[in-house]
């Protein structure tokens, strides 16, 4: 009996451990799926994916990729840089940034279909970092960009970039405004003020794309990042449609942009954050300059005075060199300013005249 007993217990053990070794195998011919699985209902997208894909659609046909050339001619030479661009105008004007494009003897438009154009640049305005280029073709061109308002823009509001980061094309990305009234120092010496920050990716190959609200209009011209290894890190700048609205018309017409200054070198505003100036320091007055002829003081080292500090212009206040730079711009060349500067700790009103200064400044001189 407890022969009997023990067999039987040996084959129950022998079978689970038979069960044990050969599930796999079994759950392999049962469940394998040895023909194309069906497809799951999807659902509706939701309202926010449907706003992408129409921000996308509408757009992308209008965003290119500008490629700088190191030679002229037919063979064009080795590549020297690429950015972002994007349609204008029905003339086949691309707007990129100046940093884009100030390298190459030459540029090609790759458009989103494929196809490379030529392309010559009309105008540049590196004190705003812009440029303006001109595909070598008339008509069938991808529509313009619609443009938008800056004036208006809310922190927290969604913003879209498209663009070719590392080379990348057609590339979209999402985020929000992060921040608002940012200054930007440029290639030109000079300062952007009013500047978008957003936190929609922007890595190099980006630069000079559109910045666009959740409708699909330009708000912006995507044109740096903040980051130590060059690589996004959710702080990207973007420079706004209004003054991009104002710098484009006249970079087509004219070539370059007037730069309205009254003739004098700012200060480093470190420096005056130190000696707890706030203001800008009047380091130098260039001679025969409207600064100089209205009696503007800069600094005497031989004798350790500082000099005037504009602290005002018109009816608004002065704290740092992209308040005095805007201000200026706002009034144009031609027109007469006030300014309110600190001289041995008085007050006056001095009237400057505004001239263009932008073709007698050597580059990264602070002079406005």
């Amino acid at each position: 009996m407890r022969d009997r007993v023990a067999r039987v217990l040996m084959l129950v053990i022998a079978v689970l451990l038979a069960l044990v070794v050969l599930q796999p195998y079994v759950n392999t011919y049962l469940f394998s799926a040895r023909e194309p699985r069906p497809v799951a209902a999807r659902g509706d997208l939701s309202e926010y994916e449907r706003s992408t894909i129409r921000v996308f659609e509408t757009v992308a046909p209008s965003v290119v990729q500008v490629v700088g050339l190191s030679g002229r001619g037919p063979a064009g030479g080795e590549p020297s840089g690429s950015g972002t661009g994007f349609i204008w105008d029905a003339a086949g004007h691309v707007v990129t940034n100046h940093h884009v494009v100030e390298n190459g003897a030459s540029f090609v438009v790759r458009l989103a279909s494929g196809e490379v154009l030529p392309a010559e640049v009309v105008g540049r305005a590196p004190n705003y970092d812009l440029a303006v280029l001109r595909v070598q073709r008339q008509g069938g061109l991808p529509a313009p960009v619609a443009v938008g308002s800056s004036a208006d823009l809310k922190v927290g509001q969604t913003a879209y970039a498209i663009g070719n980061p590392f080379g990348l094309d057609q590339s979209l990305t999402t985020g929000i405004i992060s921040a608002l009234k940012r200054r930007l120092p440029t290639s030109g010496g000079r300062e952007v003020a009013d500047v978008i920050q957003t936190d929609a990716a922007i890595n190099p190959g980006n630069s000079g794309g559109p910045l666009l609200d959740s409708v699909g209009r330009l708000i912006g011209v995507n044109t740096a990042i903040f980051s130590p290894s060059g690589t996004n890190a959710g702080i990207g700048f973007a420079i706004p449609v209004d003054v991009v609205n104002r710098v484009v018309p006249e970079l087509i017409r004219s070539g370059r942009v007037p730069t309205p200054g009254i003739g004098i070198l700012a200060g480093d505003e470190t420096l005056a954050a130190q000696l707890g100036v706030n203001g800008v320091i009047v380091a130098g007055v260039v001679p025969g300059s409207p600064a100089d002829q209205a009696g503007l003081r800069g600094v005497d080292p031989r004798a350790g005075i500082i000099g005037d500090v504009i602290v005002g212009v018109g009816d608004a206040p002065v704290r740092h060199l992209s308040d005095l730079t805007d201000r200026l711009e706002q009034t144009g060349v031609g027109n007469t300013i006030a300014l309110t500067v600190l001289r041995d700790n008085r007050s006056r009103t001095i009237d400057v005249r505004i001239v263009d200064v932008g073709e007698q400044v050597p580059p990264n001189n602070r002079r406005p």
